[in-house]
């Protein structure tokens, strides 16, 4: 059936190239732009730890929710522009399929401009209400007074990446995002350390990486291959762009609900923390680095799932259910890959990563160790959850991945963080971590197996 329609193919190598190489091609690019979105908030983390110490490890953990804020938007108009550009593609309508990357692409701008506008003006009650204690609040205040100029460009550059890639050029996505890495890296040290300038100089490093990555992302987008982009397609529409997001729901959801869980497990570990040995600024500023530790593996995953949705998107649309599933099946296998040695890692040198982000006390590393084993236990299982949001998502089917975006971080892991240190104390939000990825990836399978099955019985039938 996949040769007979591959002799079928026009032109898109999507609908016609062995799925295994399409894979590699996309997924590789996708999980170096997660990666580089990641690792802009651990290199800030990495130098401002060696430099300032635990107080400067709670401020990013405090200001991270922000961030969450603008991955948020990015995946909303990003993935889902990507994802209606590449099934309207699929169904042939390539003139139709220009309005949702132009539409995209205004709103990416526009958002990250009015919710710069908004953090400017609310700042210290939002990072109050993130749960700051006082002696951080200062530190995160001069972090977020910088960093939130950069918003516009932070989510163009993200979103902006997605719109690239389905258009067939995942490798210039990939330099997009690696560019502004590259420079935040160089810049960090140099303003931190040789310059003396602190938070100051670790968010404008940030910044002026953002800049020059979204100048990338504009510079594709006046070129785009599928067809030049007209004022028309600019022009925002309620048909297009509400198509679109309703396609990035899901993945808005899934950030959305990790802010929600990051800013009660904030909340809960300042309070809980001050009634423990270990006091308010440690499990904090622990928590912190162990997130986004996590989050960098995770990127991974969610990379594989990224890389897997113009695949899917495109053969859906055109009915070839046989190569769906096989980058269904390639996929899992990959991220299972990963999840495994991520598992390894995470069990056998949680001191040694964490070290890379400055000293502390005995206290501070030992509540360190047990919180990365413990909270982390289930990585071997968590592409399953992420890759399944993705998958219903690509296919078309938004609310089956909008509650599977949910299912982890609102359904399960926000009430277990709330029920289980009242019984258990601050272990209570160590222990919340695999209960909620466990069954987050339970129902996750079952899902994916009925899909499975349906698709297998439409193939049969066509």
């Amino acid at each position: 059936m996949e040769y007979i329609n591959s002799v079928n193919i026009t032109q898109n190598p999507l609908g016609g190239a062995p799925v295994g190489k399409l894979l590699r091609q996309f997924a590789v690019p996708s999980i170096v732009a997660m990666l580089v979105g990641a690792l802009y908030n651990i290199v800030d983390q990495i130098f401002i730890g060696q430099s300032i110490g635990e107080l400067g490890n709670a401020a990013t953990n405090i200001v991270f929710p922000l961030s969450t804020v603008c991955i948020a938007i990015s995946l909303l108009l990003g993935i889902g522009g990507a994802s209606a550009f590449n099934l309207t593609m699929g169904r042939g309508e390539r003139e139709k399929a220009l309005y949702y990357i132009g539409n995209s692409a205004v709103l990416l701008f526009g958002g990250g401009i009015v919710f710069c506008i908004v953090t400017e003006i609310f700042m210290e009650p939002l990072l109050l209400f993130f749960g700051s204690p006082e002696e951080v609040l200062g530190y995160a205040e001069e972090y977020v007074r910088i960093t939130a100029l950069g918003f516009p460009f932070l989510i163009l550059s993200n979103g902006g990446a997605h719109l690239v890639r389905a258009d067939g050029s995942p490798r210039y996505s990939m330099i997009c995002n690696i560019t502004g890495a590259a420079i935040n890296t160089v810049l960090d040290p140099l303003f931190i350390f040789a310059f003396r300038w602190g938070m100051t100089g670790a968010a404008l490093a940030t910044i002026i990486g953002q800049f020059i990555s979204a100048i990338l992302i504009f510079r594709y987008l006046s070129r785009y291959k599928a067809g030049r982009l007209k004022t028309e397609h600019l022009r925002p529409q309620w048909r297009f762009y509400s198509y679109a997001m309703s396609l990035g729901l899901a993945h808005f959801f899934n950030q959305f609900a990790m802010m929600v869980v990051q800013i009660v497990m904030n909340n809960s570990l300042t309070y809980y923390g001050a009634l423990s040995v270990y006091g308010e600024s440690v499990p904090l500023a622990c928590s912190g680095i162990i997130n986004k530790v996590g989050f960098l593996f995770f990127s991974i995953c969610i990379g594989i799932a990224q890389g897997m949705q113009p695949i899917v998107s495109f053969n859906y649309g055109a009915k070839k259910y046989e190569r769906v599933e096989r980058a269904l099946k390639l996929s899992i296998a990959a991220g299972t890959m990963i999840c495994i040695t991520a598992f390894a890692m995470f069990q056998l040198f949680p001191r040694q990563i964490i070290s890379l982000f400055g000293d502390g006390s005995e206290m501070y590393f030992a509540f360190a160790e047990r919180y990365f084993r413990i909270y982390l236990f289930c990585t071997f299982i968590n592409n399953i959850q992420p890759l399944s949001s993705n998958f219903f998502t690509s296919i078309g089917k938004p609310k089956v991945g909008i509650f599977l975006g949910l299912t982890r971080q609102i359904i399960f892991l926000l009430p277990l963080i709330i029920i289980f240190p009242r019984f258990m104390g601050i272990d209570g939000i160590v222990y919340a971590g695999p209960f909620a990825d466990f069954m987050a990836a339970a129902v996750s399978a079952v899902l994916i197996i009925n899909e499975v099955k349906a698709m297998r019985k439409l193939n049969h039938e066509a």
